[in-house]
């Protein structure tokens, strides 16, 4: 925490919030509660038509029904952590075809998501399962509309940055798989989960190094779909595999943080480090020195025509709590100038009103609850742990209080 003599820099409502605990502690305490009444509504609702109970939009608000169908169970690594409806994304593919229940489009447990007070757009993610791999990457591959879920300006955008917040495997325990190579120069073929008529993909390892100072390890990956006939329209690479038609590769940018154990938060040791990859993060997102459809683009003559600052697919193991925390610092961090501004910025009023109301007068004003609280709207269960909620207030503090460089 900072000194007396530092709170002096701090916006009011922060320097009140972290010189009281008895606030925190209840306004923690206050989003629990809301985030037990949304779990009740989507339980009360059912997961199937002829449970719902017509008439209840705090319900239907909250359902969770396509992450819960038997197509798609198998394709979430925790049972309890479902993708809201309203907002999950869906992985188009034009040859995919599912039943009217889940809507038409490949399933992934993920959610789209805004920051409050940042207005940034992110889409919030378990770390991939074998099986579900292929999906992840086939998002990277999509060019969407964005902002999502907005009647303002939009353009075509495509995914550049994946954040991963959790080593493969922690305390002997799988938190994530392998979804491109560990070698660079290596690839791996991805195939599509039971059903799905999309082509192959071939992940390849461009680029690795480890950067100290944010103690990560960031990687250069590159897409390629591929085709498993040979036709007059195909080409073969330099590794023998067969290229779709008209497929040139996607590259994007995978940055893996190493310092924030599960279900913990970062060591106040490793406070400078988490700084300084949300920076990192920031930084290499709006890099448009890659571009697939021109190849010439490099980082002193950048693509004019790529997204600025596309949204940023982030997860830890379930793609909740550390991925929650770090949206909420991303956004608090940006709203005041700590992070440059959103290219694309997005107001709350993109994203549904919560048929729980605001929360009480005495937390109106606490940024931290606030944001906290809106995101638990979007994705459940998002910064899952009392211990992540503080430590949202202690970055901001510290980003307040930092010498000058």
């Amino acid at each position: 925490m900072a000194t007396s003599s530092s709170r002096q820099k701090l916006p009011a409502w922060l320097a009140s919030a972290i010189g009281s605990k008895k606030h925190i502690a209840k306004g923690v305490h206050i989003l629990a509660q809301r985030e037990s009444t949304r779990v009740y509504a989507r339980t009360r609702r059912g997961q199937y038509d002829d449970e719902d109970e017509p008439g209840d939009p705090a319900a239907e608000h909250y359902s969770t029904g396509v992450g819960m169908h038997h197509l798609h169970l198998h394709k979430n690594r925790y049972m309890d952590i479902l993708p809201y409806d309203r907002t999950r994304v869906i992985v188009n593919h034009e040859s995919d075809k599912y039943d009217a229940y889940t809507i038409e489009g490949r399933y992934l447990n993920a959610n789209w998501v805004l920051e409050r007070f940042g207005h940034k757009w992110w889409i919030a993610a378990q770390a991939p399962l074998k099986h579900t791999a292929h999906a992840f990457m086939s998002l990277i591959l999509q060019p969407f509309v964005h902002p999502p879920h907005s009647s303002s300006t939009t353009r075509t955008s495509q995914i550049r940055t994946v954040v991963q917040l959790t080593r493969n495997v922690e305390l002997g325990r799988k938190k994530a798989d392998v979804y491109f190579p560990s070698e660079i120069g290596q690839s791996l073929i991805l195939s599509p989960e039971e059903g799905c008529r999309a082509p192959p993909l071939k992940a390849t390892l461009l680029q690795k190094r480890a950067i100290e100072r944010a103690h990560c390890i960031h990687s250069t990956v590159s897409i390629t779909p591929l085709q498993q006939t040979f036709s007059s329209n195909t080409t073969i690479d330099n590794q023998g595999d067969i290229v779709a038609p008209n497929s040139e590769p996607v590259i994007f940018e995978h940055l893996l943080y190493l310092s924030w154990p599960d279900h913990g938060v970062p060591d106040l040791e490793h406070r400078d480090s988490l700084l300084t990859f949300i920076n990192l993060v920031d930084s290499i997102n709006r890099d448009k020195s890659h571009c697939s459809l021109h190849p010439g683009s490099t980082s002193d003559h950048p693509c004019t025509e790529l997204d600025p600052d596309p949204p940023v697919i982030i997860g830890c193991s379930a793609g909740i709590g550390r991925t929650g925390s770090f949206i909420a610092i991303s956004s608090l961090l940006r709203k005041y100038g700590c992070l440059p501004t959103a290219s694309n910025p997005s107001m709350p009023s993109a994203i549904h009103p919560s048929p729980l109301g605001p929360l009480p007068n005495d937390f109106k004003d606490d940024l931290v609850l606030l944001e906290i609280d809106s995101l638990r709207e979007q994705r459940p269960g998002m910064v899952q742990k009392n211990e992540q909620a503080l430590l949202i207030y202690e970055v901001l503090v510290d980003s307040f209080t930092a010498p000058s460089s």
